[in-house]
């Protein structure tokens, strides 16, 4: 039995050539119950500011948050309040 060395291979992410990322430049609150429905049938979903949009992806704590939603949310009694 012989060993082999094998040649060095590039294990660094590709993130530098990347243009066509498809990552949200933010993420916006929506309502809890259509997000699942949203994920599974690619329905649109509204967000508090107004924003139309399929939900893709889920956000990791740290990701930028759209401060029109933000401020929206804040301003909400605790629990929604809507009544739906």
């Amino acid at each position: 039995m012989s060993t082999t060395t094998l040649p060095e291979v590039d294990t660094r992410p590709e993130t530098t050539d990347k243009t066509g990322d498809d990552r949200p430049d933010m993420f916006h609150y929506v309502k809890k119950d259509r997000i699942a429905e949203s994920a599974v049938l690619g329905n649109m979903v509204v967000a508090l500011c107004g924003e139309t949009f399929p939900v893709t992806k889920s956000p990791k704590p740290g990701s930028p948050v759209c401060p029109r939603c933000k401020e929206i949310f804040e301003g909400l009694p605790p629990g929604g309040g809507d009544g739906e």
